[in-house]
């Protein structure tokens, strides 16, 4: 539902967020200022599957979304009443997890009469960048038209944005995310679960240069494949177990690291360029990788807003932030709104 524009200031917003196995809650005001980002993980319980299990998650997440919204509200010492508006994460995700949020925000607004806002999860990563580092530091948004890279376990997406709430998809990944390769070459590499970190760890300690591994960069288009690079991996590590011989862990994980690293910063580059952004966002659980980080901060052609580590997860600030702009604009949701675990951004 598109209602009028709301033209006053200082909306404060809480935000729900359970797409897959954090249960998180925020309050922000205009979509910048943090009152309160709580987030409650569930690592431990999924490290003995080496990943995430779809029915445990959904089940957590029951036990702690309440005193985890609870705890948001009360950090942000307003009452329901004080609020202008609920976000919730309404998609993609795992539609198990997605439904306790929706569930959750549903009941506030129901008992509430506070307008409800479904938001893309994809979209929260995004506009992380708008979040205000902390209250001493002024918010540094960016400049459109600007070129967005969302990398995390489920999602390779490059796009452009001419405006808010305006996406062109330019490019997706063919096979693995960036995020879903770095875990599946962690368990090739004996590395503990979640693989980002466990490789970046690694990486620190070897030769980026030891092993040429293929850069798919598919010349032509905008997207990403990563399963060859998994592959090339493999038979690496198959070679040295073959042999008889230790396996370079650190040697691999950061020649690894490396050809991913390249082929996301040439190619949000080369979109830079051809679409005249000088601002890119670089967003989801993979920015939180240094040596992505590194690359991409170490240049002086593009300007690049990449959100502190802690927005870089999967938080409820984040949904915040997109719900706000959603609510400037004039959106809002019914309460028969549904969960989308497969929903694309655009």
């Amino acid at each position: 539902m598109n209602s009028k524009k709301p033209s006053n200031q200082n909306i404060r917003i809480l935000a729900v967020e359970t797409s897959c196995d954090e249960t998180a809650a925020a309050v922000l005001v205009d979509g910048t200022q943090i009152l309160s980002n709580v987030v409650a993980t569930q690592i431990d319980l999924h490290i003995q599957f080496g990943g995430v299990f779809p029915e445990m998650a959904s089940r957590q997440h029951i036990l702690t979304i309440y005193p985890v919204v609870e705890s948001a509200l009360n950090q942000a010492h307003l009452s329901l009443d004080e609020l202008d508006a609920l976000a919730v994460t309404r998609g993609p995700g795992l539609a198990g997890s997605l439904v306790v949020g929706m569930n959750m925000a549903k009941a506030l607004a129901l008992g509430s009469g506070l307008p409800l806002i479904g938001v893309n999860h994809l979209e929260g990563h995004l506009y992380s960048a708008w979040i205000q580092v902390d209250k001493d530091t002024p918010a540094n948004p960016p400049d459109f038209p600007l070129i967005a890279l969302i990398v995390s376990g489920g999602h390779s997406n490059l796009m452009l944005m001419k405006d808010h709430l305006q996406y062109e998809l330019l490019g997706s990944t063919l096979d693995d995310a960036a995020g879903e390769a770095f875990d599946k070459v962690a368990r090739l590499l004996s590395l503990p679960y979640p693989g980002g970190p466990s490789i970046q760890k690694a990486a620190e300690k070897g030769n980026p240069t030891a092993f040429n591994f293929p850069r798919a960069r598919l010349e032509g288009t905008w997207n990403f494949s990563f399963s060859g690079l998994k592959t090339a991996v493999l038979r690496e590590v198959r070679a040295f177990q073959e042999m008889g011989k230790t396996v370079p862990v650190e040697d691999m994980a950061a020649s690894f690291q490396a050809a991913v690293v390249d082929v996301l910063v040439e190619k949000a580059f080369m979109a830079a360029e051809q679409y005249g952004a000088h601002h890119i966002v670089v967003a989801g659980g993979v920015s939180a990788n240094s040596g992505l980080r590194k690359a991409l901060t170490e240049q002086n052609r593009f300007e690049v807003h990449i959100p502190p580590l802690k927005f870089c997860t999967d938080n409820a600030a984040m949904i915040a932030a997109a719900g706000y702009q959603r609510y400037a604009h004039g959106f809002s949701d019914k309460l028969d709104m549904d969960v989308l675990p497969s929903w694309a951004l655009s």
